[in-house]
């Protein structure tokens, strides 16, 4: 390949992942071009992209910022997976994927998680975490929690209280 041709790679790869400060490394060969292409068609309906790249010259594009750490001491093809909502919804969907056996060559290589190198084990582990959705939602309910107990605890002896006036009220006098 070319020095101008590399450089043109390099540049696309930078542009394409100028945003991304999450990504993970996937292995995809050993599948089939329709099992390629079924997977790369569920990752975009999950708004995930999937590129496979030369590790040299991904290498070259992603120095220097947070994906720098990727590539270190990579050996073998690769790919790399990024989108979705947030890293643990990416590693969720890859997980998943990995187990079904249509997509039995296709798993997770390792990635970067906040500027810091993930392995395989680690993007297993991460998958298990809860994603932003269900990190919000428990949030909510720690922070609202509190406020309806308390509520409940003023409401309920008056309620108490106004139900035992009511039924006295309706009590005849003897």
């Amino acid at each position: 390949m070319s020095k101008y041709l590399k450089n043109l790679i390099t540049d696309y790869l930078r542009e394409q992942l100028s945003e991304v400060n999450e990504a993970l490394l996937v292995n995809v060969v050993g599948l089939d071009a329709n099992a390629n292409n079924r997977l790369r068609t569920e990752l975009q309906s999950k708004d995930i992209n999937l590129m496979a790249v030369k590790n040299s010259l991904a290498a070259r594009a992603t120095a220097d910022t947070p994906l720098g750490t990727m590539f270190e001491g990579l050996t073998g093809t690769a790919a790399i997976c990024w989108g979705s909502e947030d890293i643990v919804s990416l590693a969720k969907e890859v997980s998943r994927l990995a187990k079904e056996e249509q997509y039995d060559a296709f798993e997770a290589r390792g990635g970067v998680m906040d500027g810091e190198p993930l392995t395989a084990a680690q993007v297993a582990e991460v998958s298990t975490w809860p994603n932003r959705s269900e990190q919000l939602s428990l949030l909510t309910g720690q922070i609202l929690g509190p406020g309806s107990r308390l509520a409940a605890q003023i409401v309920g002896p008056g309620g108490v209280l106004a139900g035992q006036i009511a039924q006295q009220a309706e009590e005849p006098d003897e």
